[in-house]
C-alpha cells in the first residue's frame, strides 16, 4: 500500500510537471495573440468612437463616425465591389471538385497535375499581382494576343469599368484554384470503395452514388472552403492595390478594405476607418455564424 501510495504521488508529480512544460509552450503563442490581435482588436474598437487621426490625441465624437458612414456612398461603392468579386467562390470550388473528380479517377500524370495547379497557392501574391496586371494590359497583354488570334479585341481589361471586376475574380479562382482542389482530392480518395461497390451492386447510376455518397462525404471540406473563403474574400486588398492602384475606374475594382486602408494612411482618418472596419467585422462573424447554422442544421450523420 505505501509503494501504491509513492506511485500515485510520482505519477502526480510527474502530470504536474507536464502540465507546466505544456503551458510553457503554449504561453508563448497566447501572449502573441494577447499583444498583437486581442489589444489591438479592442483599441480599433474605441477608436471607432474618435476622430483619432493616427498620430493625435482621441477625442471621443460618439456615433458620428457610423453617421457618416452610413452616408458615404463610397462604402456602399466598395460593400458591392467586395461582395461582387465573391462570385469567384461558387466559381472557384465548382472548377476545384471537378479537377479534384478527374484527378481521382488514376490517370496518368497526376503528381504533375497537382503540383502545376498548386504553384499559385504557394507563390507571392503580390508577384502573381504583378504578372496578371501585365497580362491584363491592353495594349500589349498576354490575354488580348491571345484573343487577336481569334480576331477578338479584347478591351483594357484593368481600366475599364465593365471588365475590371471579371478580370480580377479571374486571377483569384486561378490564385486559388490548386488549394481547394487538393482538399477535394484527399476528401474524395478517403471515401471507402466498399461504399461504391455496394451502390453498384444495388443498381445506383453515377448521379446516385454522388448524390448520396460522394457529396455528403466531401461536405465538410466544402464548409471549411466556404467559410475560409468568405473571411478572406472579405479581406481581398492586395490585388486591388497592385492592379488598380486608384480603386480602378469610378472606384469599380475598390474593395471596402482597400477604402480602409486609403481612409487610414491615405487621409489618416484612422477613428473613421476604425469604424468601417468594426462593420466589416461584425458582418463576417454574422455570415460565419450563419453558415456554421446551416452547417448543423444539414449535418450528415453515419450511424
Amino acid at each position: 500500500m505505501k509503494q501504491s501510495g509513492a506511485n500515485v504521488a510520482r505519477k502526480s508529480k510527474l502530470y504536474a510537471k507536464e502540465h507546466r512544460v505544456a503551458f510553457l509552450f503554449i504561453l508563448l503563442p497566447i501572449i502573441g495573440f494577447v499583444l498583437f490581435s486581442l489589444i489591438p482588436l479592442f483599441y480599433s474598437a474605441y477608436a471607432a468612437f474618435t476622430d483619432w487621426n493616427g498620430l493625435g490625441r482621441m477625442n471621443f465624437i460618439g456615433l458620428d463616425n457610423f453617421i457618416n458612414l452610413f452616408k458615404d456612398e463610397y462604402f456602399y461603392k466598395t460593400m458591392y465591389n467586395t461582395l461582387y468579386l465573391m462570385l469567384g467562390i461558387p466559381i472557384g470550388l465548382i472548377l476545384s471538385f471537378m479537377l479534384a473528380s478527374a484527378l481521382s479517377r488514376g490517370i496518368k500524370g497526376t503528381t504533375i497535375f497537382r503540383t502545376v495547379y498548386y504553384i499559385p497557392v504557394i507563390s507571392s501574391l503580390a508577384a502573381i499581382s504583378i504578372l496578371w496586371q501585365w497580362a491584363y494590359n491592353g495594349d500589349f497583354g498576354l490575354v488580348n494576343q491571345v484573343l487577336d488570334l481569334f480576331g477578338i479585341d479584347g478591351p483594357n481589361w484593368l481600366q475599364n469599368a465593365t471588365t475590371v471586376k471579371p478580370a480580377i475574380i479571374i486571377m483569384t479562382v486561378w490564385k486559388g484554384l490548386g488549394y481547394s482542389m487538393l482538399l477535394y482530392l484527399a476528401a474524395i480518395q478517403s471515401v471507402p470503395k466498399t461504399f461504391y461497390e455496394a451502390a453498384e451492386l444495388d443498381g445506383a447510376s453515377s448521379f446516385q452514388k454522388f448524390k448520396n455518397i460522394t457529396w455528403p462525404m466531401v461536405k465538410p471540406v466544402t464548409f471549411f472552403l466556404v467559410v475560409t473563403n468568405i473571411i478572406g474574400g472579405s479581406q481581398i486588398f492586395t490585388e486591388i492595390n497592385i492592379m488598380t492602384p486608384t480603386g480602378g475606374p469610378g472606384y469599380s475594382s475598390a474593395t471596402v478594405v482597400w477604402y480602409i486602408w486609403q481612409k487610414a494612411f491615405g487621409n489618416w482618418q484612422m477613428g473613421y476607418a476604425s469604424s468601417m472596419a468594426l462593420i466589416l467585422a461584425v458582418l463576417v462573424f454574422a455570415i460565419t455564424a450563419f453558415q456554421f447554422y446551416m452547417n448543423n442544421r444539414s449535418s450528415y450523420k453515419i450511424d
